[in-house]
């Protein structure tokens, strides 16, 4: 099946803190739909602006290295991120530490969806309001979950929930992304790419709610402007996909 994707909707807002330093390609009011298309959404981190700095040069160098190897080699485009990281860093030493998480959903008009991430920003499919797909977290917390050690409802609550083991900080700690080609893709279907500030405001199920309750992605996406408006701590940043009926 020929997939076609729709008018999608982002958001991309400094929340509780005094600077973004999430980034998400395309820029908000550049993306369309069609069948060859790509979303990005990063979160970084580094403080003094890094943070930054690091989400948008991931998101930009992804999307360079998606179209050098012709959307076929996500861990290329990573390396060019990573090369990326290492010129700036040479040319500014000071932001050394700074790095980001990366989502990536990439469409390729075949039939498939390549689903891509690094560290604790997610990439969900919903179907009729349930979560049919969803990436799993590279964090401490989850880490700790897999040995039993607490459960998830404890990992939600725990101090170090935000402690990330995996991330694009550049060559010298090259990360792997978990790349999933998805194929069961259907009509009415819509793929939520987002950073924590999100999933630490809104839950799994909340998130079911949302789109089981709202009919389209605009509608979904200004719920979770308004729930995170509120209560979010951190930046938070997200793209809404829909998959087209017929």
């Amino acid at each position: 099946m020929r997939i076609t994707v729709g008018q999608p909707f982002a958001a991309s807002e400094t929340g509780g803190r005094a600077n973004n330093e999430d980034a998400i390609y395309p820029a908000i009011g550049q993306a369309a739909g069609g069948t060859g298309a790509l979303f990005v959404v990063c979160d970084g981190v580094g403080g003094a602006e890094r943070g930054e700095v690091a989400s948008a040069l991931a998101c930009e160098a992804l999307a360079d290295g998606m179209t050098a190897t012709g959307g076929r080699d996500v861990q290329e485009a990573v390396r060019c991120a990573e090369r990326r990281f290492d010129e700036y860093l040479a040319a500014h030493p000071e932001a050394a530490g700074m790095a980001t998480t990366l989502t990536m959903l990439a469409f390729d008009g075949d039939g498939g969806v390549t689903v891509a991430h690094i560290g604790d920003s997610r990439v969900y499919q919903f179907r009729d309001g349930r979560i049919v797909f969803r990436t799993e977290d590279h964090s401490l917390v989850n880490v700790w979950v897999k040995l039993g050690r607490i459960t998830a409802e404890e990992a939600a609550r725990h101090p170090q929930r935000h402690v990330i083991t995996r991330a694009i900080q550049g060559s010298s700690a090259p990360a792997e992304a978990d790349v999933v080609r998805l194929t069961d893709v259907r009509p009415g279907d819509r793929f939520l790419l987002c950073t924590d500030g999100v999933t630490d405001v809104i839950t799994d199920d909340a998130l079911s709610s949302l789109f089981a309750t709202h009919p389209t992605p605009e509608a979904v996406g200004r719920a979770i402007i308004d729930a995170c408006s509120v209560r979010a701590r951190d930046n938070f940043s997200f793209y809404i996909v829909p998959i087209l009926r017929g």
